[in-house]
């Protein structure tokens, strides 16, 4: 290490010792307290691909735009864009007053310096690293490339103007540009601490990093220059801390909830939900006093995918038949399922893989509501009446699931079926799915971005890739060719009539069996305010007040 760089690490780290100790007396302020069970494994935006990592990045980063509570695209760092006719140029106008959080790197008189389109052309080309391996690659698919596939198509034009040309239409672009991967971070930070930025972040969000003590807490600090005021000029945030537990039991979350240490919880685990909620999913009357709950449509589609594609290995012939595809999806009682397991917090899946809250969901889309008789009558035309020499089929799930497989598997037992469930930890059933080693399968797709896209990308051929969405290897030229098509239209109506079109494609081959719509749900104490939810689930802190 030269002297230069053994100077810096150690301003640093009298930095950080002084942030400790400011630590001790945070309780004092007005610290937001939540806990993340299954922690964090990066303070990176680059690899903010779960819920986990976004919810942190959020707090740390902002990227060129963003969207309120109601998924409407509204400006972030740039203050206005303009999108060619054509819809292959995007021109974002930056504003001059974002400033990164302060950082003895900068060396500056202040210790920061403000945010370029520079920073946002290093930061956006930095996702397609190889080195960076970032899962967000994908994000700049549609922006253009060289011969050599590097990324050609994000150009600072000057310090506050900032270009991005695609090699094709993308009608969901914006939509990408809102996720954290697209944060701007700092050269400078982020080439000096290299693989260790996971935990030296620097953005330039309402919270500045404070202090991590991994498996046991992390802690942001107010940024007191952030750039956002509200409605009535106030300047954001109004919290002076967020402080992140990493307690892996649910139901001690909850006691610490009940006891007073966290603020704010989201999602009722099934080790309490009937301690909180009535069978019809509102608040006990004994918490009212003391809790707020809000609920909202989640985009998060929950379902059981089958492999259409036939494999001799698994076993999973029977699969291939649609009829048996579809007395599967009649047989279920979604509403029942619902009430009984949900305490009725969840919407059932009676219409397409596109969730409510999609700005073009459509209540049209015919799915599968419950009906016994069409069910039987399925099950004949697949030749097996009355379940006649059915092979046993086997469900893949986790275990936090196997309640619902129970239920469903009893319903199926009804009219023949024979199934046996098969329960695998949560990181092996995904690698399992996705290295298509499971027949049929438990499995839930949160969006990534508010288009319907998203959601219908999982049925395009293409898609197959190892890793890729398309895990049930559906293939239809005809989705295909719609698909591609719909890609290609700008005009929101006619993309919003290709959409439903497509999801009405997939119900009618029945490669999935929806199960249910997840509802957002959070739980806070009755001094949080200005909390806002949204259908994505996202926390967003930097208007929230504790009083």
């Amino acid at each position: 290490m030269d002297k230069n760089k053994g100077f810096i690490f150690f301003s640093i780290f009298i930095v950080i010792i002084s942030c400790g100790r400011r630590n001790e007396n945070i309780n004092r302020k007005t610290s937001f307290r939540y806990n993340e069970s299954t922690g964090i494994s990066s303070l990176d935006p680059a690899f903010a691909k779960d819920q986990s990592t976004i919810w942190p990045c959020l707090q740390l980063y902002n990227g060129l735009i963003s969207f309120d509570s109601k998924l409407r695209i509204v400006p972030s760092i740039a203050h206005s864009w303009e999108i060619s006719k054509d819809g292959l140029i995007y021109i974002f106008h930056l504003r001059r007053d974002v400033s990164f959080h302060r950082n003895i790197l900068f060396k500056t008189t202040d210790s920061t310096r403000v945010v370029t389109a520079h920073d946002f052309e290093y930061s956006l080309s930095r996702l397609t690293n190889k080195k960076v391996a970032s899962p967000g690659s994908w994000v700049m698919n549609s922006v253009k490339k060289n011969s050599t596939e590097t990324l050609i198509g994000v150009q600072a034009t000057n310090d506050s103007t900032l270009t991005i040309s695609l090699s094709r239409p993308n009608p969901s672009f914006l939509g990408l540009l809102t996720m954290p991967y697209c944060s701007v971070v700092a050269k400078e930070v982020v080439e000096f601490y290299g693989n260790d930025y996971r935990s030296h972040p620097c953005g330039t969000g309402p919270f500045k990093f404070g202090i991590w003590k991994e498996g046991v807490k992390l802690i942001f600090l107010k940024n007191e220059n952030y750039f956002k005021t509200d409605s009535s000029r106030r300047r954001l945030p109004f919290l002076d801390a967020v402080e992140i537990s990493f307690i892996n039991d649910k139901q001690s979350v909850f006691i610490e909830f009940l006891k007073g240490n966290l603020d704010f919880i989201s999602g009722i685990d099934a080790s309490y939900k009937d301690e909180l909620l009535t069978r019809s999913g509102k608040l006990q009357t004994k918490y009212k006093n003391q809790f707020v709950m809000e609920t909202e449509p989640y985009l998060n589609t929950e379902y059981l995918g089958l492999l259409v594609e036939n494999d001799v290995q698994l076993s999973n012939e029977i699969l291939q038949n649609v009829h048996i595809r579809k007395a599967l999806s009649y047989s279920i009682d979604r509403e029942k399922m619902i009430a009984y397991l949900k305490n009725n917090l969840g919407t059932p899946g009676n219409f397409g893989f596109v969730p409510p809250g999609i700005p073009s969901f459509d209540s049209t889309v015919s799915g599968y509501r419950y009906n016994i008789q069409l069910a039987k009558s399925e099950l004949k035309l697949a030749g097996h009446e009355n379940g006649l020499n059915l092979p046993v089929i086997k469900l893949s799930t986790t275990g936090n699931y196997v309640d619902l497989c129970e239920f469903i598997k009893s319903q199926w037992e009804e009219i023949g079926f024979k199934i046996q469930i098969d329960v695998n930890q949560a990181a092996v059933h995904r690698k399992m799915i996705a290295e298509k080693k499971l027949a049929f399968f438990r499995a839930s797709w949160l969006a990534d971005y508010p288009d319907a896209e998203n959601y219908l990308s999982l049925f395009y051929s293409k898609n197959f890739t190892p890793f890729g969405p398309n895990t049930t290897h559906y293939s239809n030229l005809s989705y295909d060719l719609l698909f591609e098509e719909s890609m290609d239209e700008v005009n929101d109506s006619l993309r919003g009539i290709m959409y439903r079109k497509l999801d009405q494609m997939v119900m009618a081959d029945a490669p999935v069996i929806i199960l249910y719509y997840d509802k957002v749900v959070r739980l806070f104490r009755n001094n949080i305010h200005g909390l806002s939810t949204n259908p994505m689930n996202l926390l967003m802190l930097e208007s929230t007040e504790k009083k």
